[in-house]
């Protein structure tokens, strides 16, 4: 049907409903004349007149109520319709990510505002983990995960490795002499709890021995181990590419070169059925682009 048929309808319609053309000239915020217009356009499309029309009102000629009756529902169901594509169009659609902490407050969070204002209609929410465990919860729309091998069962990609720095307050840096490794034995070596053989491990990778048994501090999040650093309380070992805002601010300094893989990958993970989703894959590659950001 031609859009102009269309348009004089929807005037019929409303001239119908009120028995009126001004009142109906307002509801379309049109002129009366426009409004006599399209109706005469339709009239003559019909071939007989659709109002009787008198000194001060209109009535429905016996064509014009069959025709009203018919095409009354019909454009109130479009209508409908178009409603609704519109609410659906313009609904905004969440997507939940699940991150290590750690990840989430170096990685993701600095970077968040701009990708909500480049995707005004996606909301992320964040839920936070220790980032080691392989599943997300049965509402979560994908994650990042720290893990020694590839998930089985999921979507995954590689981000980048995990490798550990020494790394303390400049002040307790020069206090001890960091610079040579010995002094360690004097340092209080602070350990994430998930990770108790780190230091034993980098210790062997750069082959050092300490004259003593160091002080031990245990904690079991690696924000609270970098803080611990950061407050003079020791060194510790911290992730080289997610700790770099401390470093560059100087709130963390590295005074030991020697870097530790610690054999795991950061994974971004998604549920196969999932994996050709728009907005997924949209989010994938911003995860990637800003490690990449990270090297």
């Amino acid at each position: 049907m031609r859009p102009n048929v269309i348009r004089g309808l929807v005037v019929f319609c409303a001239a119908a409903r009120y028995l009126s053309f001004k009142m109906a000239a307002d509801e379309l915020c049109i002129t009366p004349s426009a409004v006599s217009h399209q109706i005469r356009a339709i009239e003559d499309l019909l071939g007989a007149p659709l109002f009787e029309r008198r000194t001060r009102s209109i009535v429905l000629t016996l064509v014009g109520a069959a025709l009203y009756s018919q095409t009354g529902p019909l454009l109130s169901s479009l209508d409908a319709v178009a409603s609704e594509f519109l609410t659906k169009s313009s609904r905004r659609r969440v997507l939940r990510i699940s991150l290590p902490q750690f990840f989430a407050s170096e990685v993701l969070i600095p970077r968040l505002e701009a990708f909500t204002q480049a995707h005004p209609s996606l909301d992320i929410h964040v839920d936070t983990t220790d980032g080691r465990d392989t599943e997300f919860s049965s509402d979560g729309d994908a994650a990042v995960r720290l893990l020694p091998s590839e998930p089985k069962g999921y979507c995954s990609l590689p981000l980048f490795g995990l490798e550990l720095i020494p790394a303390c307050a400049p002040a307790y840096a020069e206090r001890h002499d960091l610079h040579d490794r010995k002094t360690l034995s004097d340092c209080t070596l602070i350990i994430h709890r998930s990770r108790p053989d780190a230091w034993n491990d980098w210790l062997a990778l750069s082959g050092t021995r300490l004259a003593k048994q160091p002080r031990i501090i245990e904690l079991d999040n690696m924000f609270a181990v970098a803080r611990a650093a950061e407050r003079g309380l020791g060194i510790a070992l911290v992730p080289l590419r997610i700790s770099g805002a401390w470093i560059r601010s100087g709130a963390l300094v590295t005074p030991l070169a020697t870097i530790l893989d610690a054999g795991e990958q950061y994974y971004f993970m998604c549920r196969p059925k999932d994996a050709n989703d728009s907005d997924i894959v949209m989010l994938r590659r911003w995860t990637i682009d800003i490690c990449m950001a990270h090297e």
